[in-house]
């Protein structure tokens, strides 16, 4: 009988591509890795790995026999989830990534109602960008993770996981209430000559940042390049700098600024994301129905106070349709 444990390392080697990157996914040594892998082989009675250079790569059996690890791996996650259906208390521990500006905002009134709800249930929330998280997700190290789609770069399907949409969150234009920054514009072109804070070219906020921009006929002078949304709208309070700021962060961190929409209307979009194996366990379904109730209904039907909220705009930008990417 073949081994899940090591038919999973054969899947998250193939996944991954190097011994050692699954030691660090799977909290083992290099060697034990190779070890596991070895007996794997001798378990299988063919060759599953060959040498090529310094690294190894599967063979077509062993590519073969992936596509069986990764079906067993997930009918045994289903059993788990049916098993703990049956239970009627929500227990255990759910392990979930998720992005800075939701876990400042959406996570706390959630957390609030699964421990009204469901007290037996313990979360555990790692802050991790998407790419990083779905890899975490795929790898079994979360069950859930929230990510975001921004305006221009949808988020490609995951092969085995599930995702259900959570809300839109609108982009919007921060200018501070007082100082020269805060006299009424009309469209981007005016804050021309306006100092910036934006996230940095790099990232996929900053091309969209910066794409507003260009589209208004002006390159930004940028006067802080920060990947915080938090350190973006304090420059903006203070009076230093213009900003695009996600609605979420906007309408918790308010005093101070005043909230502009643009154009277009653009919006992120916020997500929750399981593997296929996953979304039946009663603490995921517990987890997605807490954060739509917090978004939805911040009390919760418990008559405490809202939390999460969109933003109030002072006006609308009159420029033409932005650009996406």
């Amino acid at each position: 009988m073949l081994n899940v444990n090591r038919l999973r390392m054969l899947s998250e080697l193939h996944r991954y591509g190097t011994i050692s990157r699954v030691a660090q996914v799977l909290s083992y040594t290099p060697s034990a890795v190779s070890q596991q892998l070895a007996l794997l082989e001798r378990e299988a009675g063919v060759a599953l790995l060959e040498r090529v250079g310094r690294g190894v790569h599967l063979t077509d059996a062993g590519r073969a026999l992936v596509g069986h690890a990764d079906a067993v791996v997930a009918r045994l996650e289903r059993a788990e989830s049916e098993l703990a259906a049956a239970d009627q208390e929500v227990r255990g521990v759910l392990r979930v990534a998720s992005f800075q500006t939701v876990v400042m905002t959406v996570v706390p009134p959630a957390l609030t109602l699964l421990a009204e709800r469901h007290p037996e249930l313990r979360v555990e929330i790692t802050q991790r960008e998407l790419d990083p998280a779905y890899d975490g997700l795929l790898s079994h190290e979360f069950d859930l993770i929230v990510g975001e789609e921004l305006p221009g770069f949808p988020v490609s399907p995951r092969a085995g996981t599930d995702r259900v949409e959570l809300l839109q969150d609108p982009q919007v234009l921060a200018l501070p209430a007082e100082g020269p920054l805060a006299a009424r514009v009309r469209d981007l072109s005016d804050l021309a000559a306006a100092p910036w804070a934006l996230d940095s070219y790099g990232t996929k906020m900053g091309v969209w940042s910066h794409s507003m921009c260009r589209r208004a006929g002006f390159e930004p002078r940028t006067v802080l390049q920060s990947p915080d949304p938090l350190l973006q709208i304090h420059m903006v309070r203070a009076g230093h700098a213009a900003a695009f700021v996600h609605g979420l962060v906007g309408s918790h961190y308010t005093e101070g600024t005043e909230l502009i929409g643009l154009p277009g209307h653009p919006h992120r979009n916020i997500f929750t994301a399981t593997r296929e194996s996953r979304a039946g366990l009663p603490g995921v379904v517990a987890f997605r129905r807490a954060m739509a109730d917090a978004v939805a209904d911040p009390g919760g039907g418990t008559g405490a106070p809202a939390t999460v909220v969109m933003p109030t705009v002072a006006y609308a930008l009159e420029s033409a349709e932005p650009a996406t990417r």
